[in-house]
């Protein structure tokens, strides 16, 4: 492979790796290297085989695939011997913003927070815990929207005896906007139960509010660039 074409792969907006036969990364670009701080690399493994052509070949996949922050659109996966194996993700767009203050107004995380955890928890017998980092400037949001977020993924864990909500950031991540970097945050809302009813709409406010969402089983993981 040309020098040309290895540095094409290596600077390529989409993850790509090569396994050999047995899950053992044989190469990498630096954007793989950013997602597999968020999952194991045999997962991705165990795509490609999922997803390889029957015979030897490339094969393209339309399919969604989330890890975390990470969203997916399609993948490639290719072969032409038994030796190793190529996949290429396809990262899901995300909008492109004309400029900071679209972002929202500057505003106290911690305050708006508690402001939607003390309008949870009238008349809900629900105890509340808070595990946040201490180190959080002022923060550009929608505040109308992301209320709005919040009060709604509260109202799908409500019926959890306790709700823990987490603040803090994600290291290694970052969000590139007019040639700068903002780091990215995480807010965790965790509970025994989560109604799945609500996510649609969770995921609707969420756009609205420049954040993406992700759903586990018993938690909501909102993340969002940190743009103070």
């Amino acid at each position: 492979m040309s020098s040309f074409a290895e540095a094409w792969i290596e600077h390529d907006y989409n993850p790509f790796i090569v396994f050999d036969s047995t899950g053992k990364i044989i190469s990498l670009n630096q954007e793989a290297q950013y997602l597999l701080g968020e999952v194991n690399h045999k997962k991705i493994f165990d795509i490609a085989q999922t997803y390889a052509s029957m015979t030897y070949g490339f094969k393209t996949t339309i399919v969604d695939i989330s890890f975390s922050s990470y969203k997916f659109y399609a993948i490639t996966v290719g072969y032409d011997d038994e030796s190793s194996i190529g996949i290429k993700l396809y990262k899901s767009a995300t909008k492109k913003f004309a400029n900071v203050e679209e972002y929202g107004e500057s505003v106290n995380i911690y305050a708006l927070l508690d402001l939607c955890i003390s309008a949870s928890s009238t008349n809900a017998n629900i105890k509340f815990k808070k595990e946040f980092d201490p180190t959080f400037p002022d923060v550009r949001l929608k505040v109308e929207d992301f209320m709005k977020l919040l009060t709604k993924v509260y109202q799908s864990h409500i019926n959890s005896p306790v709700i823990i909500t987490r603040l803090a950031l994600i290291t290694g991540e970052y969000i590139r906007f007019n040639n700068k970097k903002y780091p990215i945050f995480a807010i965790s809302i965790k509970g025994d139960y989560r109604d799945k009813s609500y996510e649609k709409s969770i995921e609707e406010i969420g756009i609205k509010s420049n954040c993406t969402i992700h759903f586990e089983h018993d938690e909501t993981l909102i993340h969002a660039a940190l743009v103070s």
